[in-house]
Formats: C-alpha cells, structure tokens, sequence
C-alpha cells in the first residue's frame, strides 16, 4: 500500500531523503546547499552581498513588513528572533517598527556588516548573536515559545526537518520563511560546476516545496506571496574567486591546488579586463503563518 502523502511523516521522510540520495545527480541539489552553507562561504559573500540597490529592492522588506503587521504577526514591542540575519535589512526594518529582534548568524562577516550598518536610533532594539541555529540547545537558551515570530529568509540554517521543527518551537505566536521557489540562476556556478564536478548541475531546489507540504500535512496553510528577482553586479576575478574556492571547496574532491586552478582559469577566460558581470533571476517565495495556540 502506498504511503499516506498527507502525513507529517511522509513529507519528513522526503525531506531527509534529499540529502540521502546516492545517485550523483538526484544528489546536487544537496550539494549545491552544503556548499552554501558554512560561515567561510558567507564570510566572504559579506563584502558584496546587498550592496547594489537593484539587488535590495529585490529583497521586497517593505512588502514583507506591511503583510506582517496586516495578519498582526508583528506589533510595537514584539519579540523576533531572525536566524541568518545576513546584511540586516529585515532585522532594522523591524526595529524600525518597534520590534525587539535577536538577529542570528553563523558568518561573523555577515554579523559585522549589520553592525556596520546599524543607525544608532535602533542599537537598543537589536541584540546581535554570533551562533549557528543548528548548535543552539533550546532548553539551555530558554528559548522555548520565548518569541512572538520567528523569520529565516534565505537561510541555509534551516535545511532539515529538524531545524524547521526546532524554528516553531522557539514561537509562540507565528513564523515567516522565505526561499528560492524556482532554480536561481547563476551562469559562473554552472559553468564551473561542469568543469569541477564532471556533469551538468542538476540543482532542483524542492526545499521550499518540502516546508510548505510538511506544513498542510500539520494543519497550517500558510500565506505565499511570490516576487521575481533580477539585478546584475560587476565583481573582479579575486573577488569571484574568493566566493566560488569557499563553495566548492566544501563539496568537490579535488586537490585545492588544482581546484584554485580551476577555477582562476575559469573565471579568467569569462572576464573582460579582470572585471566579470553576474546576473542573479529567479523566484522567492515567501510563506507566513499562525501557530496553533
């Protein structure tokens, strides 16, 4: 008999399974996330991450804020807790609002630049934690139901049924997640992903799908909105370097002499006079919703 896809189980069960597969290319979507996610890759995106204006607009945290407080998810002295706060645009547009925000984040770099950033009108309102969500022993924090919302936007902390699960548990009111619903797209990462990892990339990334199924078969029918994202940046071969050495280091089996090589190589032949341009399209999703009481 068929499993019953209405179940927390059944969708718990897929989840894992992602990050189980033994078939290479069933598996890249996994690799693709291990390789985002260490501090060391985020450490170095923190120099250039949100600093076109194209690239924040398309973070749509205004928009975000608005639905927010329209379903009553946030109001003046809430309590939130953002784990991988990045740059820090969510965390200060909800201090504007008068929140009170723990803003989490394994990288140090990415901790630094929302310091860096923070006017000093919203010091008291955001409380700066250099953690990765996965370590954090909820009992020992105290942090069981201590939260009125808890976000993760674009967080590779949130990665696994566990670390979902362990998200709804520090909220006592509701929570607000965002992700990639279609395959971002990345013509260095694929371009190097062929020549370092032998195929074609085959990124599927279903982790979104796998939340929002986990979350029906709970008895939580979220609210989506989607937004399209597109900005160009210019970046130098250093620079690039630098982000796609910390990626693939984590993930490849090749001799980090011989993968530098590579991937200087690489990123050498696309540039023009040592400058390369990066086009970033895709979709996001975005997805909140009330707990039960």
């Amino acid at each position: 008999m068929d499993k019953n896809i209405f179940t927390e189980d059944f969708w718990t069960e897929q989840w894992n399974n992602v990050k189980q597969s033994k078939d290479t290319k069933n598996n890249d979507t996994y690799k693709v996330h291990k390789g985002f996610a260490t501090p060391e890759y985020w450490d170095k995106a923190s120099l250039s991450y949100d600093t076109k204006n194209e690239e924040i607009a398309s973070r749509k945290i205004n928009k975000i804020i608005k639905l927010l407080q329209s379903n009553n998810l946030i109001f003046e002295n809430c309590s939130v807790l953002e784990i991988g706060c990045g740059t820090g645009l969510l965390a200060r547009e909800l201090a504007r609002n008068k929140c009170h925000v723990t803003a989490l984040d394994f990288s140090q770099g990415m901790i630094d630049r929302c310091k860096r950033n923070l006017p000093d009108e919203l010091k008291d309102r955001i409380v700066f934690m250099h953690e990765d969500w996965n370590k954090i022993d909820l009992e020992e924090f105290k942090w069981e139901k201590r939260f009125d919302l808890v976000a993760a936007f674009m967080s590779p902390a949130i990665s696994t049924p566990e670390s979902f699960f362990k998200m709804m548990e520090t909220s006592k009111n509701g929570c607000v997640i965002k992700g990639w619903a279609t395959k971002r797209k990345h013509d260095i990462l694929d371009g190097l992903w062929g020549k370092i990892m032998a195929h074609p990339l085959e990124d599927k990334p279903q982790n979104f799908l796998y939340k929002l199924n986990l979350l029906f078969s709970m008895g939580y029918f979220p609210e989506l909105t989607f937004d399209k994202v597109q900005w160009g940046e210019e970046t130098t071969v250093e620079e690039e370097f630098q982000n796609q050495f910390a990626f693939f280091n984590k993930i490849s089996n090749i001799d980090n002499d011989k993968l530098k090589k590579i991937i200087r190589a690489y990123l050498t032949t696309i540039a023009k006079n040592d400058v390369l341009i990066k086009n970033h399209k895709g979709l996001t999703a975005t997805a909140f919703w009330h707990l039960k009481p």
